[in-house]
């Protein structure tokens, strides 16, 4: 019997993260309760969705207390396109992958050298005008590969050609860039908090860099690949030169997270962000601390737990977080990829795959919701009974 179960834990927090093309973090949360209460029908289970920073933030924090708000912004593709953030008090939650995501674009469509940042940065200015003043900017599941230019010239910088034109749209216009002008830039953004939440530290360019590293997944061939490396080193060269930036463009493009979708992260760091770890971010603004306070066992997941989750994933953090806590952790995942000792390494005492149910893996995607339900019941039957 687990060391929960002889200890009578009874009460159980879920900080899981979505089940990407199955369950939101939500759904997966609500669905382990109810496999949990079939075997415990008194437990007390306090759920708290989890996200890192790429799609489902904005979910995580409505989730958590936060306000819905909704606005019209453009899409990676320049259409109009409906994007939400959350808002609590002064503080905002804003995911690019609103505006900007893959989610954004037609099934089967990629624009790896046109999709622009520009509607994620429509979405900062108006959590700026709805009075926010710490705002949390995660990013992740991006279209784009373009610096973040399109962002900041929504916040007012300008982009031009050797004619004094705007470039074009995109990671492929940069390499048209002749001139920058940041003055323009909202002066709010001077004002505020901004934090760069991502799961990922990536430079903007080189071998580890946007277009390398994330640009084949945005649909880009390797000589479009090679085309936007070469564009956002001119970007990062060009803003060097640029009054108000200087020296610091440089730096800033080989600093961590600078990389982080598609190089919005860059764009982000120009303006003053400063980079934390997603996850960490998120327990913080969701107050992962007290709930865990009052928590005897803690089931966090997500679809797939493999080798990326080591590396600044939702149930990494909420595993340290726990560990620290001298919690124990669970976890749930549609497909597991990681040895026992390695779990136990990242402070997971087991993980329950929805494949140890269901070994078809198209079922378990498509039955997601009932087979997670029965996974949690196994996980009452050996921890909490």
């Amino acid at each position: 019997m687990a060391d929960a179960a002889r200890d009578g834990a009874r009460r159980v927090l879920i900080a899981a993260d979505k089940f990407k093309g199955s369950l939101t973090a939500v759904q997966v949360a609500e669905r382990v309760t109810a496999g949990l209460r079939r075997v415990v029908p008194d437990l007390e289970v306090e759920a708290m969705p989890v996200a890192d920073g790429g799609d489902g933030t904005v979910a995580a924090a409505v989730a958590a207390g936060f306000e819905r708000r909704e606005v019209r912004v453009a899409g990676p593709l320049g259409d109009e396109v409906t994007a939400a953030y959350a808002l609590r008090g002064d503080t905002a939650v804003v995911e690019m992958a609103e505006a900007s995501g893959l989610q954004r674009l037609p099934e089967g469509v990629f624009a790896p050298l046109t999709a622009s940042t520009y509607g994620s940065g429509e979405l900062l200015r108006a959590a700026l005008d709805a009075g926010a003043r710490t705002i949390v900017f995660g990013v992740g599941g991006s279209a784009t590969t373009d610096g973040g230019a399109g962002m900041l010239a929504a916040l007012g910088a300008r982009f031009l050609d050797d004619g004094g034109e705007p470039v074009a749209p995109g990671g492929g216009g940069l390499a048209a860039l002749a001139a920058a002008d940041l003055s323009g830039l909202d002066p709010r953004l001077a004002e505020i908090e901004l934090v760069l939440a991502s799961d990922v530290d990536n430079p903007l360019t080189g071998p580890k860099g946007a277009p390398a590293v994330y640009g084949p997944q945005k649909g880009a061939s390797p000589d479009e690949v090679a085309a936007l490396d070469a564009a956002l080193a001119h970007y990062a060269k060009v803003l060097a030169g640029t009054p108000g930036v200087g020296a610091k463009a440089a730096e800033y493009a080989e600093s961590p997270g600078a990389g982080a979708a598609g190089g919005i992260g860059y764009g982000a760091l120009l303006v003053g962000a400063r980079f934390r770890a997603g996850i960490e971010v998120m327990l913080d603004v969701l107050g992962f601390a007290p709930a865990l306070e009052r928590a005897d066992l803690v089931i966090t997941g997500e679809g797939s737990l493999d080798e990326q989750t080591l590396h600044g994933k939702a149930p990494a953090g909420v595993a340290a977080a726990a560990r620290a806590a001298g919690k124990e952790v669970v976890a749930v995942c549609g497909r597991l990829a990681l040895a026992p000792e390695v779990l136990g390494g990242a402070g997971i005492r087991r993980a329950y795959p929805l494949t140890a149910v269901e070994p078809d893996v198209a079922k378990c995607i498509a039955e997601a919701g009932p087979i997670l339900e029965r996974v949690a019941e196994s996980i009452a039957r050996d921890f909490l009974s």
